[in-house]
């Protein structure tokens, strides 16, 4: 990150971090590797003596109250200290923990998969296709519960009028779209730069929130997630999924978790707004907001057809909960729509699990990921940490 980049701790903590129970993970200099940390006072303390990776330290029992109690830690300095880089990198706050996603689960991001299945991932159809769908399927899906009765007549109703979509099957049919974001230890974190796949003409970023479930799939906590996306991509096929959704440095998580204590619960993550800024070196500039409240599958359904007794994660998981933003402002001419330019700065915030920010640049530009689970065994055995 250079030095135009810098951010502060001010910038990207909780409104209540003194209040907050935040974990995270640092490169640290000082114990030349990473590390499970706890955010205090500004402050980032070591738990690598209660777990050497946060896959394990969310299998704690009590690790809430262990974590308020817990005294003598290491303190690898300030997380300013790290933003800056002069004590180490802010990571991911994940490290072996499946990394999976949920799509369509908003009724907006609904319309807008159909209309990029209908457009052939050509952005210069979409606007006219947009406004043809859009009053059938804006009115018809805003407060359908997926699964139910009335989603199962909308359902009908959109078949007769050859409007139905493999999307809106996922999105208000019985059975959630799941699948694999990206690879375990993948991830980047606050202040690192987002890949955008160089093939890709019609792409955007995609502010959600991210579950943090334990291996028995008890959820623990959330965090931030810029779900980077290929449009044009995925519109040209669903297939092609992977390809549109996996590529280097295209999965964004922090700056940290925060667990759920009497202060902060599933409930209250429930009814938090999620908000985007795009700020471009061109000047442009792109806001959105995507309010939970909205969503047609809640998170602890979603989290139940993801680990269940068909699918387990022995190392924990991280679901993001798809998002009912997709940017349609215009930028590189009339009805072209959005489209990521490299250098854009990608703000996602909310009040009470802080702000993620990240830059954008082609997948083949970003630093390439090399340090992976076998890497991460050897540093922790030098360490003497096994």
């Amino acid at each position: 990150m250079d030095s135009t980049r810098s951010l502060h701790a001010a910038a990207i903590l909780p409104e209540d971090a003194a209040q907050a129970v935040l974990v995270g993970r640092v490169w640290s200099k000082q114990a030349d590797g990473p590390c499970p940390v706890v955010v205090r006072n500004g402050r980032l303390l070591d738990l690598s003596p209660i777990s050497v990776t946060v896959s394990s330290l969310m299998e704690v029992d009590g690790l809430v109250e262990r974590l308020k109690a817990a005294s003598d830690l290491a303190d690898l300095g300030s997380v300013d200290d790290f933003l800056s880089g002069a004590a180490g990198e802010l990571l991911a706050p994940i490290d072996l923990q499946a990394i999976k996603a949920a799509g369509v689960t908003f009724a907006d991001s609904m319309l807008e998969r159909v209309i990029e299945e209908q457009a052939k991932g050509d952005a210069t159809r979409a606007l006219d296709i947009r406004t043809r769908l859009a009053p059938v399927l804006g009115d018809s899906l805003r407060g359908v519960v997926a699964g139910s009765e009335q989603a199962a007549k909308v359902k009908a109703l959109l078949q007769d009028m050859n409007l139905w979509s493999q999307y809106l099957e996922v999105g208000i049919g019985p059975d959630a779209e799941i699948f694999t974001k990206s690879q375990p230890m993948s991830a980047v974190g606050c202040g690192a730069r987002v890949g955008i796949h160089p093939m890709s003409e019609w792409n955007n970023p995609e502010p959600e929130v991210v579950l943090v479930l334990r291996s028995g799939g008890e959820i623990v906590g959330a965090t931030l997630g810029n779900d980077v996306n290929l449009r044009d991509v995925e519109g040209r096929s669903a297939l092609l999924l992977g390809k549109a959704k996996d590529n280097n440095a295209s999965c964004s998580l922090g700056p940290f978790i925060r667990l759920f204590d009497a202060g902060f619960t599933l409930e209250d993550l429930g009814r938090v707004r999620v908000s985007l800024l795009v700020e471009g070196k061109d000047g442009f500039e792109m806001t959105g907001e995507s309010p939970m409240e909205a969503i047609s599958r809640k998170p602890a359904e979603l989290a139940r057809q993801l680990l269940n007794r068909n699918h387990q994660y022995p190392d924990g998981a991280v679901l993001f909960l798809g998002t009912m933003f997709a940017p349609v402002k215009d930028r590189r001419g009339a009805g072209q729509g959005f489209t990521h330019e490299i250098g854009d700065r990608v703000e996602i915030a909310t009040p009470k699990l802080g702000r993620l920010v990240n830059w954008v640049d082609r997948s083949d530009a970003c630093p390439e990921w090399t340090f992976g689970v076998g890497a991460l065994m050897r540093n922790l055995a030098t360490r003497g940490l096994l």
